[in-house]
């Protein structure tokens, strides 16, 4: 496995193992920035998360990762918890062992406008007062943010 980011905070390993064609279920209820990467160890476990549903699989998820191998999925900290995870053991293999590690990504991120927000939603730019002329201002900086949120999202997906 390639090497973890010094910003991402270990919080559960996860081993199993699943049959072909069901599904293993896990909760996630912490909040933040989530990595979580799943290492199939025996045939080939895939990965579907969701916010929406507690048992997602391939016909009902948010996110999800169904490589051969090293699988991973970031689940961002506006997701609403708990988060339901499935593991699925691909039908090619009788049976799939595998290792998921969670992570906390502590990491800052960089907003497109230059702005500096911390995982928890606060802002590191905000030294100042909040003034009505700043809401048009803002609200057109939350509706970049979410754009290119989105357009992050597909762009992992089809890649």
């Amino acid at each position: 496995m390639r090497e973890v980011p010094q910003e991402w905070v270990l919080l559960h390993v996860v081993q199993g193992q699943i049959g072909a064609g069901n599904y293993s279920y896990l909760r996630l209820n912490h909040e933040g920035k989530i990595v979580l990467r799943m290492q199939s160890l025996k045939g080939d476990a895939d990965l579907y998360v969701s916010d929406t549903t507690l048992h997602p699989s391939f016909d009902d998820y948010e996110l999800q990762s169904v490589t051969c191998g090293q699988d991973v999925v970031f689940i961002p900290a506006h997701l609403q918890r708990p988060v339901g995870i499935g593991v699925y053991g691909h039908p090619s293999h009788h049976e799939s062992e595998f290792e998921m590690k969670v992570y906390y990504d502590t990491a800052i991120e960089q907003h497109p406008f230059g702005e500096t927000a911390y995982s928890d939603g606060t802002d590191a730019s905000r030294k100042h007062a909040y003034a009505p002329e700043d809401a048009s201002q803002e609200d057109e900086s939350v509706l970049w943010t979410i754009l290119i949120s989105i357009l992050k999202l597909v762009l992992e997906i089809l890649f």
